[in-house]
């Protein structure tokens, strides 16, 4: 078949597309008709906005292309046509509340070339307005004009169109956007060490108590970094007019501190335990603290771990024995032996109230990179309402803590019973003293878990609850000295140095550290957890022991009791009542597994890393 020849064909395509590449000139030809001026013959052209015609940004209300003068058919400029991203983020923007239009920044509009991220040019505009000769003096501001890229422009703290009032924001905002700000930068390790800058300054101001609040979402304002090195008038610390130099310090610390001292202002911002060379004391406290970490978890897990299969196989051997009709029979093994009075069970269920509240509101502060910290601050009611809490907690252990000490001054001194003089009490079989028969205890239950040995006959305390029972002590002195540096920094910063809030942080942490993870794991596999006991051991709650745990546990308690012609004296006659021993068991419980929860939430925190 032959096709159609049709020579004009090719013309009317050439014609087409020369139509279409000229009509956006032509309607911008018109317009210089009445606008001859060189910023749109000459300038627009070659601006970004260049390819398109007038008529893309200056829009005619309809008819109004017939009646360009006309009053009420004025053309609007809508930049929210191409830029919506944009625009919608100006929206918003200070600025735009205060009627600062695009063309005012972005000019002359007719000539506007692309900006290509030119921080000097962008800082020149801002300060066409705003008049901050702090910043042109700054580490930021200097560095800008000498054209370092890497320095913070106007733009990379406030943004560019999105620009909000600090005036505007809540304190915990407040602080938010004063970290936000610093953090991109300041951890990019690459960028600070081409400038020089000191590396892991981020890394230590989240592990302080400020940053630690910041990650958590306080609401109201800690100190973010412009709050002591100020937001623009950011200096070296040897410059006098810097908010850092030692002249300077005092005022700074006492915009949130009021009773701050030049003594207090010795406190290490960015105090990093791992840097031996500049913090030396930071760095051998928490390896100390470490190696008593590492030192009391391989013994007491080892130990753990070594009865729970002996306490297994032990309790299989009984159970045959018990099937073929042999063993120890015990006369009226269920009668029942008051163990602790009633002042002792009410001073271990304000142990556990006031040790859960610690560690419910203490281990989300350790931890606050978690998102289950965050999800339980949440809970709580944010940071201060826990801070709350946890020091209530605290004015319960300081309380459990004198009462201890008050018994263990009557047991010595006061009491008739047991007899004997001071020093006899002190290292007796009712002191929880520990003593050579301790000693000779542990290395028996080590045969005893090698099937070396018979397992030892215990007194009125074993080795792991007077060790439990001085930890209380020790834990007093470490986490309840270092707590209360904390809680009243300005008033024992008046005659300390600052930097003993930083020990302070380390042992608080750590020991914190160390007692809830013996509590949740050692103490509650000893009490709870061990064959002989699971799924707990109640005696806390009631106070009672049986005849038959009487005898197997504690032995020589119990021959010394016989022998003494006492044991008669410690029958219960009356066993603890049906709804008692419900509540608390359910109280009991609910302990347990809380304990347990929170451990495993703290594995999950360490396997994360």
């Amino acid at each position: 078949m032959n096709s159609i020849h049709c020579p004009w064909l090719p013309w009317a395509g050439l014609f087409i597309v020369f139509l279409l590449s000229v009509v956006p000139a032509s309607a911008s030809a018109s317009c210089l008709d009445c606008h001859p001026e060189n910023s749109f013959r000459l300038d627009f052209p070659a601006s970004v906005h260049g390819p398109n015609g007038c008529t893309s940004c200056h829009r005619f209300p309809a008819g109004g292309e017939s009646h360009p003068l006309a009053a009420d058919h004025r053309p609007t400029v809508d930049c929210n046509r191409c830029h919506k991203d944009i625009a919608q983020a100006y929206a918003s923007s200070v600025h735009r509340a205060a009627g600062v239009g695009c063309s005012e920044c972005h000019a002359p509009v007719h000539g506007l070339h692309a900006w290509r991220e030119n921080k000097e040019k962008a800082v020149e505009l801002c300060l066409g307005c705003h008049d901050q000769e702090d910043y042109r003096q700054s580490v930021h501001g200097r560095a800008v004009a000498d054209g370092n890229d890497d320095a913070a422009a106007c733009h990379d703290c406030h943004g560019l169109h999105d620009v909000r009032a600090v005036s505007s924001l809540s304190p915990g905002q407040v602080q938010a956007f004063n970290v936000d700000t610093c953090i991109p930068c300041h951890a990019d390790k690459e960028k600070m060490t081409r400038n020089g800058v000191r590396l892991g300054v981020v890394a230590s101001y989240l592990s302080s108590h400020h940053g630690k609040s910041y990650r958590l979402g306080s609401t109201r304002r800690a100190a973010g970094c412009a709050d002591c090195h100020t937001a623009h008038r950011v200096l070296p610390k040897s410059d006098p007019a810097s908010s850092l130099h030692g002249d300077n310090l005092v005022k700074i610390c006492r915009r949130c501190h009021p009773g701050a001292t030049a003594s207090f202002t010795r406190y290490y911002p960015h105090g990093d335990h791992h840097d031996r060379n500049n913090y030396p004391l930071l760095y051998w406290t928490f390896l100390a603290m470490n190696c008593l970490l590492i030192g009391v978890f391989a013994f007491f897990w080892i130990h753990s771990i070594l009865w729970m299969f002996r306490g297994f196989v032990e309790n299989r051997k009984k159970l045959a024995a018990a099937a073929r009709g042999e063993g120890v029979l015990v006369h009226a093994a269920h009668k029942q032996y008051r163990r602790f009075s009633k002042h002792h069970i009410l001073f271990h269920l304000i142990v556990i109230t006031s040790f859960l509240g610690l560690s419910l509101t203490g281990l989300p502060l350790k931890f606050s990179d978690q998102p289950w910290a965050q999800t339980l601050m949440s809970f709580y009611g944010g940071v201060e309402y826990a801070g709350l809490l946890h020091r209530a907690c605290a004015v319960l252990t300081f309380y459990y803590f004198v009462a201890a000490l008050l018994l263990s001054i009557n047991f010595l001194f006061i009491s008739k019973k047991p007899s004997g003089n001071c020093w006899q009490r002190l290292f007796g079989p009712d002191s929880l003293m520990p003593n050579g028969k301790d000693v000779r205890d542990l290395l028996g239950m080590v045969r005893w878990f090698l099937f070396r040995g018979p397992k030892p006959e215990f007194e009125r305390w074993t080795y792991w609850e007077k060790f439990d029972f001085l930890a209380v002590f020790w834990g007093m002195v470490a986490i309840g000295s270092s707590g209360l540096l904390l809680w009243f920094p300005e008033f024992f910063g008046q005659f300390l140095p600052g930097w003993v809030f930083n020990v302070a942080i380390i042992i608080h942490s750590d020991e914190a550290l160390l007692a809830t993870g013996f509590i949740f794991t050692v103490h509650f596999f000893n009490t709870h957890g061990r064959p002989e006991k699971f799924p707990m051991d109640f005696v806390i709650f009631n106070g009672q022991i049986s005849r038959q745990e009487f005898i197997e546990e504690r032995s020589a308690q119990w021959r010394r009791y016989r022998e003494a012609g006492v044991i008669e004296q410690f029958e219960i006659k009356k066993p603890s009542g049906v709804v008692y021993d419900f509540i608390l068991k359910g109280f009991g419980f609910l302990a347990l597994f809380t304990g347990l929860a929170l451990a495993f939430l703290m594995l999950i925190a360490f396997i994360r890393g």
